[in-house]
């Protein structure tokens, strides 16, 4: 697996478009869909911004906490805001941010900066690659999962193959490029109902473990892009696959 660098310019395939937007303010917490967006050198604004922290200073995971999937973030003219149900919003600059956190989560938590945000990548996803997995899912009895399993940044649709998103070396979307870095290598947080805030297994990583071995280990699905040419992108884009050398920095 990972990024097959063909010769020539555009891959062979049908057009694809840009499907989904969408950032996650909070590191393991829902995402906020958007219609366009601005992408920087470092990615979607404000994505991946802040984490949650026990008391010991280690960041809490889906897994761990799976309740973590029921907080919405949303973020305003830079200002995150955490919504959840059952209780009033909190401002993530606000000072009861850490009890209001503590008192969803049941237990000691913190909001504190992402020491690390999402490495400046983007994470895509194609339509075809979770059709691909939706019917082998089908062919075990087991009920097929939506996107959001997957947490990704970008959902582009229309491609023929399952997976091109890992075998392409550049993508063009409007007037940006992003350039592959590596395969995403999945984890237990993909077994966690985004809707409910529970965990689910053993599905997807049952079944992907079937036909997605990476070659260095783990379970792929998705790959992580760089912006390597910023500028705005919206659904309805077209994503172009594109091989060579990458433009920018």
């Amino acid at each position: 697996m990972g990024s097959g660098d063909m010769e020539g310019g555009d891959m062979g395939m049908s057009a694809a478009r840009l499907t989904e937007i969408t950032y996650y303010p909070v590191k393991g917490c829902a995402g906020t869909s958007l219609t366009e967006a601005t992408l920087t050198s470092t990615g979607l604004p404000h994505d991946r911004a802040y984490a949650i922290a026990d008391e010991k200073g280690e960041l809490r995971w889906q897994w761990g906490d799976p309740r973590m999937a029921l907080i919405s973030p949303e973020s305003s003219d830079g200002e995150v805001t955490l919504r959840a149900p059952g209780r009033d919003p909190v401002r993530a600059d606000s000072p009861n941010v850490h009890a209001w956190l503590t008192e969803f989560l049941g237990v000691p938590s913190t909001l504190v900066p992402s020491p690390a945000g999402n490495a400046h990548r983007l994470h895509v996803v194609s339509r075809a690659s979770l059709d691909a997995l939706n019917r082998r899912l089908a062919a075990r009895g087991a009920a097929p999962l939506p996107m959001n399993r997957f947490r990704p940044n970008l959902v582009v649709d229309g491609w023929d193959d399952p997976h091109t998103e890992d075998r392409a070396a550049r993508l063009a979307v409007a007037g940006t490029e992003l350039a592959f870095t590596e395969d995403t290598i999945r984890c237990a947080i993909t077994m966690v109902d985004q809707r409910t805030g529970r965990r689910a297994g053993p599905e997807p990583l049952r079944t992907l473990g079937d036909y997605r071995r990476a070659d260095a280990g783990g379970i792929a699905f998705g790959a992580y892009f760089q912006v390597r040419r910023p500028g705005r992108i919206a659904v309805g884009d077209e994503v172009a696959v594109r091989s060579g050398p990458a433009v920018g920095p």
